[in-house]
């Protein structure tokens, strides 16, 4: 499932009528959910609950006395399908606080003294608009009708949409009914997609992406085949964006210096608006990196892409109160290759993750282990005297343990880094750039095999 949201060009007139249709359909549900609450037992344990729900506040040919009478004149010529849509959510909520509720009596708590869940009429529910019956599309998609408030009737309103992406384009995806969206500024349409997603076989894929990702670069990219020939390989790195978010932290760490001193506390929300921008500019960041990334991938004919498993790892890096520890703290290693997972399903790429342990300790041409430029951490010395870019030795690692793994080298002699304490008769050997290299060879020579003894 995919989300898009199109923006929509509503004058003030339109913006107002969008506005009082959506705070009446939480005014709806927040009704709603005061019935629920009386009626909880017999609603949740009825056959339809949505049905008796509805019988009890809706007056028709068959019911005409609804227990409550006051949805009725509260809300007339309530559109039915809004209506069930609401009571569906309503019914949510109050199943969702009696789970929470006999958690709390059951003993499961965070902490002992964990205050029991409170009950809640206010929501930020927004409509769903059901297609044919709340919304309507002219053939090309540039128009959309749809039906309102105006104040005293329900009535059809056309909006122009002036944004949208390209799922709607593909044959194959499939479009769900929208939500009506509408913050006070603007008037959105948030647009569900169904999209099947194809896997190739992990066994035929012959190029693989690797990436890497960094403190000093935001991520480094490399095409590798299945013999080890490394095909392509970028730089991605948003260095001006990166700049700025660090700037405003700076700022933050300045004003804290001034509001506390060396000792004290922060009021709550201190500096909101500037963090509140730097983790904008991380989900800028994270969204276009992740589109550079993929098409790059595509670009050069790659069926899957490889990332370090990253989840669970925490730098330990640079001192307390340091610019190093912000820099980690501002890391898009989470972000990023969530980002490029979702990007990369959609178009059917394989999305694979590996053991970061040791990618950048060894050097890719089997050498051994590298060693650091003390003036520059970006660049490495391998033990021939070879100096290299370290990222870029990584994301050739990374992309050779995803090939290994998938041709059944990750035995004893291709897993580990370096002489373990277990008394191993050889020393084990790391899974480098070199291992495909050396299983291109050993394949090549034993289909020359029988070549040779014919001969």
């Amino acid at each position: 499932m995919r989300m898009d949201r199109w923006a929509l060009v509503a004058g003030p007139e339109q913006r107002k009528m969008v506005q009082e249709t959506v705070a009446l359909y939480r005014a709806y549900t927040r009704a709603l959910i005061g019935v629920l609450w009386v009626h909880q037992r017999e609603i949740l344990a009825a056959a339809s609950p949505n049905a008796m729900v509805e019988s009890l506040i809706h007056a028709t040919a068959r019911n005409p006395d609804p227990q409550y009478r006051f949805f009725d004149h509260r809300f007339p010529k309530f559109p039915s399908y809004l209506r069930r849509a609401a009571i569906t959510a309503a019914l949510g909520q109050v199943s969702s606080f009696a789970t929470r509720y006999a958690r709390w009596q059951a003993g499961v708590r965070k902490r002992r003294d964990a205050l029991p869940p409170r009950r809640t009429g206010e929501n930020n529910l927004n409509p769903p608009l059901y297609r044919g019956q709340c919304i309507r599309f002219d053939a090309s998609y540039h128009v959309a009708e749809i039906k309102v408030w105006s104040g005293t009737d329900w009535i059809w309103t056309k909006l122009h949409i002036a944004a949208k992406r390209h799922r709607h384009e593909a044959s194959q995806n499939k479009a769900l009914s929208p939500t009506l969206l509408a913050d006070g500024k603007s008037v959105k349409l948030a647009v569900p997609f169904e999209v099947p997603v194809q896997y190739p076989p992990r066994k035929s894929v012959q190029r693989a992406c690797g990436v890497d990702l960094g403190i000093r670069k935001t991520a480094t990219a490399s095409i590798v085949s299945t013999d080890g020939t490394v095909v392509a390989r970028r730089f991605f790195h948003r260095g001006a964006d990166i700049d700025r978010r660090d700037k405003g932290l700076v700022a933050v760490r300045s004003k804290a210096r001034f509001t506390m001193g060396k000792s004290g506390k922060l009021s709550a929300g201190f500096c909101k608006a500037m963090y509140r921008k730097a983790r904008n500019r991380n989900r800028d960041m994270a969204q276009r990196l992740s589109r550079e990334i993929v098409a790059f991938a595509q670009e050069h004919g790659a069926q899957a892409i490889v990332l370090e498993h990253l989840k669970q790892y925490r730098p330990r890096a640079g001192r307390k109160g340091s610019t190093l520890r912000q820099r980690f703290h501002g890391w898009l290693h989470s972000l990023l290759a969530e980002r490029i997972r979702e990007r990369a399903e959609e178009l059917g790429l394989l999305v694979e993750f590996v053991n970061q342990a040791g990618t950048s300790t060894f050097a890719y041409d089997g050498s051994g282990v590298v060693k650091r430029d003390a003036r520059n951490w970006s660049w490495v010395r391998f033990t021939t005297g070879k100096r290299y870019h370290a990222d870029l030795n990584a994301c050739y690692n990374i992309a050779a343990r995803f090939f290994a793994k998938m041709l059944g080298l990750t035995g004893r002699n291709a897993q580990a880094c370096a002489r373990g304490k277990s008394s191993a008769t050889q020393p084990r050997i790391p899974v480098t750039l070199s291992t495909l290299w050396q299983h291109a060879q050993a394949m090549v020579a034993e289909r020359e095999a029988p070549t040779t003894a014919l001969a």
